[in-house]
């Protein structure tokens, strides 16, 4: 952790890998998460490929099911789905769902997909077009907070 692995690192590696290690250092690690359609294990073993051998790739994980690919590792975002495109000439978009407790109103209209996976529903923050219609308007706001057990004049109401 000191000198002596700092010197060790000069002697056994060449410059270039040096350098190499330290562009890769630089990027932090990250989980990518892409939705791409497959089929078959053949588009499987094909989406797989297409990304396993990329520069600061650590671990490719591919659900057939969920119609998902997770790629961990040192890598931009972009430039892993547009890898994934270009190799696998499928639609690919970057994972748009979040389990259903991370959102406050999960069943609204523009939250609620049909066609996400179990116990996933439409991520409101980072996709804005749905937000408008999955946010409570002010009225619902009061005629649930004036039947809470926050509100003191609440047994004056019933």
């Amino acid at each position: 952790m000191g000198f002596l692995d700092r010197f060790s690192n000069f002697f056994e590696s060449s410059w270039s890998d040096r350098k190499k290690l330290e562009k890769l250092k630089k990027k932090p690690l990250r989980t990518v998460e892409i939705r791409i359609k497959m089929d078959c294990r053949g588009c499987e073993k094909k989406v797989r490929k297409s990304v396993q051998h990329m520069r600061g790739v650590t671990q490719v994980l591919v659900e057939r099911k969920m119609q998902k690919l997770t790629v961990i590792g040192h890598v931009d975002p972009v430039k892993v789905l547009r890898r994934v495109v270009r190799r696998t000439g499928k639609k690919a978009e970057m994972w748009p769902f979040v389990p259903y407790d991370m959102v406050p109103h999960p069943y609204a209209q523009g939250v609620y997909d049909k066609k996400a996976p179990l116990g996933y529903v439409r991520n409101v923050y980072d996709d804005p077009h749905p937000s408008s219609l999955a946010r409570a308007s002010s009225a619902e706001v009061r005629y649930t907070t004036a039947f809470s057990d926050e509100n003191t004049n609440a047994c004056v109401v019933m």
